[in-house]
């Protein structure tokens, strides 16, 4: 954070450019006037804006205490409309013959409401779902109100689980069986013929192609799952043998997920389009061509092929991808196929944000430093204050280096008895001033020493923040992932601490150290100091795909409370949804404990504690109720 001249007062222009909002926003979020971040509904052009902080406030009216997992639908219907038309003018401008059909894969996101606002709201588009287990595929089906959407179904599959696509498939639903397996093939044609249903078959290849990012394992060759082309091949025999190739109705595979290179993606669609039409010659009817995931979330905003990024537009992905299919396949004159995309994270990502608070602020204060030392001072902190008093522009580093080797020898020494608590004292008072004292200094030199490079690092601020990076932001922890994170409120403030986020587990791994840049990433975050008293709200933005699902329970702390609005043209919102988070004692009984066994056990220890008079009866009374409403309570921290 550059600081701003004392004569310019610092704007909510300076904090969006700080925090990057109006670039990894997608036109969704913004700064009011008053300072506050709002959400944007609709998106770009519309004036339409509500404040996040004003919707806390609600929150808190109703009862429901932070962290909260805000969900707002327009957001997840606004994205599934662009994903479409993006499609739409792209096929429409190409002449494209085949249409677009998009599909969600559930595994992004398999909450109940929201696949129902998806099939709900993309049913119009006839948008449909990817499922790859048998739980993910009763809950599609139950969902699911559009027979021209397509019902994927990846990952492997026993008898029940077809049985049950089959069973779909009879009431008229769009189910495609995916082969990922060589030997999934015999189980779905034996289970078709007893059913008397014939089945819809694609196949899944392993292309040569691979993408970038996290994810780059989930294509290639070496991928786990898919077939090689021999292995097609041999279906394609299987399926001629039984008098069954008019099944083969599509051909799919998965490049990975948050592609951020366009030429990766392109280059993909061209080798399974040779696929496609090679399948079309052997003699099958095809149809789709499923194209799998990759859509990347631009979550930092710097529009580059940076793997928390990517380099092109929804809109220039659609017109690529149709692109690349219709030149490869016009070459051999083979009709144009649907155009199936399993885009999740895109679709959901921006749909949610997590609003928290934080409770406490850890910084290293300003130390006593005596004008002059007592005669008795060991010559080890004697130095250390010589560093001290002679610290200036030309000698940074070596005055840095010597408050580095003194601290060591003095934490040695107190170690071996040679230095009490009060010299201990003095000598850390010393480095830590001499540590901030060369921070401020370095920043006038032409080159900074890379050993200077980590000291704003070595000084930062702690905040702990009331959530669950485990529960909450479970890739921030597992995978790097960044997310946008950034005060809600008080942006017409320049904010002058530099700090990493701590959250309320028992962990050293829950802690948020590396944010968003321009330049990539950055390990400090820009907040604003704590005012006695008030509370200061953050919020993780960009959070809908993978983080609801995948979170666990460290230091068995739960879901958070969860809650939906909707928002109107005229500024108005409502809340349609409410689902508290998970008490303690719901998430004991999670790790196998019974609630009711707890509360035997604590009533019969009280009792023990009457009869030997460490409590009375009546106290029993009060300490039995604590825990029962210790039980009934949030399992984060409440006010």
């Amino acid at each position: 954070m550059a600081n701003k001249n004392a004569l310019q007062q610092w704007s909510i222009d300076d904090s969006a450019e700080l925090y990057g909002i109006r670039n990894w926003g997608a036109g969704y979020f913004d700064i009011t006037e008053n300072g506050d971040v709002a959400i944007h509904p609709f998106g770009r052009g519309s004036n339409v804006a509500v404040s996040i902080p004003e919707v806390i406030r609600e929150l808190k009216e109703r009862g429901l205490e932070l962290p909260v997992l805000l969900r707002i639908e327009n957001i997840l219907d606004s994205q599934i409309s662009s994903l479409h038309n993006s499609f739409r003018d792209a096929i429409s401008t190409l002449e494209y013959k085949g249409e677009y059909r998009g599909v969600f894969p559930i595994k992004v996101n398999q909450q109940q409401q929201v696949l129902e606002e998806i099939a709900n709201f993309g049913s119009s588009f006839h948008h449909g779902f990817e499922v790859g287990s048998k739980a993910e595929l009763i809950a599609a089906i139950s969902q699911m109100r559009d027979h021209k959407a397509c019902l994927v179904c990846n990952g492997y599959k026993d008898e029940e689980f077809i049985d049950l696509g089959l069973h779909a498939m009879r009431m008229g639903f769009n189910c495609i069986f995916v082969m990922e397996m060589g030997w999934e093939l015999s189980t779905l044609l034996e289970r078709a013929a007893l059913l008397g249903v014939e089945p819809q078959i694609g196949v899944r290849v392993k292309l040569s192609a691979q993408g970038g990012g996290h994810w780059t394992a989930s294509g290639g060759e070496r991928s786990s799952f898919g077939l090689s082309m021999s292995q097609i091949t041999d279906i394609i025999d299987t399926l001629k043998a039984q008098d069954k190739l008019h099944c083969l109705k599509l051909l799919h595979y998965h490049l990975g997920s948050q592609i951020p290179n366009i030429r990766s993606i392109r280059s993909a669609v061209q080798e399974a389009s040779r696929v496609y039409a090679e399948l079309v010659k052997e003699g099958a009817p095809m149809g789709y061509i499923d194209l799998g995931g990759g859509l990347a979330v631009d979550y930092d905003g710097s529009h580059t092929n940076y793997v928390s990024s990517r380099n092109y537009s929804v809109n220039e992905y659609a017109m690529d991808v149709v692109e690349a299919v219709m030149t490869t396949l016009d070459k051999q004159d083979i009709p144009h196929p649907h155009i199936i995309t399993e885009s999740g994270r895109a679709v959901v990502a921006y749909y949610s944000v997590l609003l928290f608070n934080i409770l406490d602020v850890s910084k290293i204060e300003d130390g006593c430093v005596p004008e002059e030392i007592p005669e008795d001072t060991p010559e080890a902190i004697a130095n250390m204050y010589e560093a001290y008093k002679s610290l200036t522009l030309r000698n940074l580093q070596e005055a840095y280096n010597d408050a580095l080797f003194y601290r060591d020898e003095v934490r040695r020494m107190f170690l071996d008895g040679r230095v009490n608590l009060r010299q201990r004292t003095l000598a850390d008072n010393l480095f830590w001033a001499i540590t901030k004292a060369v921070a401020k200094l370095k920043d006038k030199l032409k080159i900074v020493p890379k050993e200077l490079e980590e000291i704003d690092t070595a000084l930062a601020d702690i905040y702990y923040a009331n959530f669950s990076v485990f529960q909450s932001l479970p890739d921030a922890w597992a995978i790097d992932q960044l997310f946008p994170l950034m005060p809600l409120h008080r942006l017409k403030e320049e904010p002058t601490r530099h700090a990493i986020i701590s959250d309320i587990t028992c962990d050293s791994d829950g802690k948020l150290d590396t944010f968003i840049d321009p330049k990539g990433e950055k390990p400090l975050l820009d907040l604003h100091p704590m005012k006695n008293g008030d509370e200061y709200y953050l919020g993780a933005f960009l959070v809908g795909a993978y983080q609801e699902t995948l979170g666990d329970l460290h230091n068995l702390f739960g879901d958070t409370n969860v809650v939906s609005v909707r928002m109107y043209e005229d500024g108005s919102y409502e809340f349609v949804r409410e689902i508290e988070g998970d008490t303690v004692g719901e998430l004991l009984e999670y790790v196998e404990y019974d609630q009711r066994r707890i509360m035997e056990d604590l009533r019969s220890m009280a009792e023990q504690a009457v009869r030997e008079g460490r409590i009375t009866a009546a106290e029993r009374y009060d300490l039995l109720q604590a825990f029962y409403a210790g039980l009934r309570g949030y399992t984060y921290f409440e006010r």
